[in-house]
């Protein structure tokens, strides 16, 4: 998940729009359209204080990152492919349950 995907989500769930967030976080609602669409990376304390806005909270802890090789590999397939070529796969996977 993406930090762009992370504020839509907790704005939606939230139940705020762009504006409403941009009042209650105190950032201008052209920012908070940006970070949404990954143009631009909000710093740590603003993400930090844009999730609190929507009533969410990411605590600062550090864990150790574990590589995962066939995680990656799917990862890194899954991106390269087209949103149609997604769907199919999606859509064939929800047929054989």
């Amino acid at each position: 998940m993406t930090t762009g995907e992370l504020i839509r989500s907790a704005r939606l769930r939230a139940r705020l729009s762009q504006a409403q967030l941009s009042q209650q976080a105190d950032v201008p609602r052209s920012s908070i359209a940006r970070w949404e669409t990954d143009t631009v990376e909000p710093s740590y304390s603003t993400l930090r204080q844009v999730l609190q806005a929507c009533g969410f909270d990411i605590p600062p802890v550090l864990r150790p990152f574990e590589h995962n090789p066939e995680r990656d590999a799917r990862i890194e397939e899954v991106r390269r492919m087209t949103p149609q070529e997604r769907l199919a796969g999606m859509m064939q996977r929800l047929e054989k349950q």
